[in-house]
């Protein structure tokens, strides 16, 4: 029996593609965040190299970054950069789960919303010019709450449309509000037949 044996060095470093990122332009009233960052996996060790690469430029050498764990499934305690290691650290808690904490020795901290990497091109464009809003008053998670809700509503706004374009009553009846409530009778379900006798 034969065995051939792959000697290609795996720890060979391979360019990362660019990070997806948005800033918060420098300005007098500072926000909550301070921009997003819209990474392509869940793996901090693929993607951190690539955002460091990028604000090591910025804002000087980020040293020590800080995720919760609830988006990340492994939390490496380094990742090698160009040129240095980012120690990551966790919180669960006390950190948003969308947000990722970034420390540098020269320049200070900066809050990014982690924007999931299963989320759609056209959402993540809204999210990251939220996130990079001067003056921004909402959370990370609070962003996360407002696309989510903003989705459903046009997902329902949508359905509407559909059902009233396939024969539900038009704007002439009741309006939205009465197709809504036409819509919900429609969705009930039958009742059983009574089974009950009266005494």
């Amino acid at each position: 029996m034969n065995v051939t044996m792959d000697r290609t060095d795996t720890h060979e470093r391979v360019a990362p593609p660019p990070a997806r990122l948005s800033m918060t332009p420098v300005g007098p009233v500072p926000g909550l965040l301070d921009g997003a960052w819209w990474p392509r996996s869940r793996d901090l060790l693929r993607e951190l190299p690539a955002l460091t690469d990028v604000l090591d430029a910025r804002w000087g050498r980020i040293t020590r970054v800080s995720v919760n764990p609830a988006q990340w499934p492994v939390i490496p305690r380094k990742v090698p950069a160009t040129g240095h290691t980012v120690h990551v650290g966790w919180f669960t808690e006390e950190q948003d789960p969308h947000k990722l904490i970034l420390l540098s020795y020269t320049a200070g901290r900066w809050d990014l919303l982690v924007i999931p990497p299963e989320t759609g091109a056209a959402a993540a464009s809204r999210l990251m010019a939220a996130a990079a809003t001067p003056g921004g008053l909402l959370t990370a998670s609070g962003l996360m709450a407002d696309e989510t809700a903003a989705h459903e509503a046009r997902e329902d706004l949508s359905q509407e449309e559909e059902w009233e374009t396939d024969g539900g009553p038009a704007a002439g009846g009741a309006g939205r509000a009465g197709s809504r409530q036409a819509r919900r009778i429609a969705r009930r379900p039958l009742l059983a037949p009574n089974t009950a006798t009266s005494s």
